[in-house]
């Protein structure tokens, strides 16, 4: 099922925090590491439930993505949603967000090799995971392989840029 969305105004308090996650692993398609970049809402934000997940669905929205639908290619497409890649760090840009985060040496690496990352931004929250906290493979996969945190996020590759020496 897709949903679309209308640009409806953004409330930043009701946002709240948002995190980013990065991590590498096998591409079901072909067996070869891929980087994934999971951005998720704590459900930190003053006001409902329903207010928070309004908030992350104008943020999705403003950037042109859309929850429950096919994956976004950000190289084909006109997705005002950029990855920019340094040193050890990766930099999301979007219109109503702009979130940097550490990254391990196995996703630069996958990132490298590919060219691209796919990002999951799930309008489901995540409240039992705190940015910088470590996180296992079981937990990651039980909230990532969750069919309510898939159908409610927005999925796009992501040509991942460096900067020029």
């Amino acid at each position: 099922m897709t949903s679309t969305q209308t640009k409806a105004p953004l409330n930043r308090a009701h946002l709240g925090t948002i995190a980013v996650l990065p991590w590498a692993g096998e591409h079901v398609d072909d067996g070869h590491d891929a980087a994934f970049l999971l951005a998720y809402p704590l459900g930190d934000g003053a006001g409902t439930d329903e207010e928070g997940d309004a908030a992350v669905r104008a943020v999705l929205a403003g950037a042109g993505l859309t929850t429950g639908g096919p994956i976004a290619n950000g190289a084909l497409s006109t997705v005002p949603v950029t990855l920019m890649v340094d040193g050890g760090n990766a930099v999301l840009t979007m219109p109503d967000l702009n979130v940097t985060c550490a990254v391990p040496p196995e996703w630069t690496a996958a990132t490298e090799k590919r060219g691209q990352v796919h990002l999951m931004f799930t309008t489901r929250p995540w409240p039992d995971h705190k940015p910088g906290q470590p996180v296992t493979e079981n937990e990651l996969q039980a909230f990532v392989g969750d069919e309510d945190t898939i159908t409610t996020a927005a999925h796009c590759r992501l040509p991942a840029a460096r900067l020029r020496k």
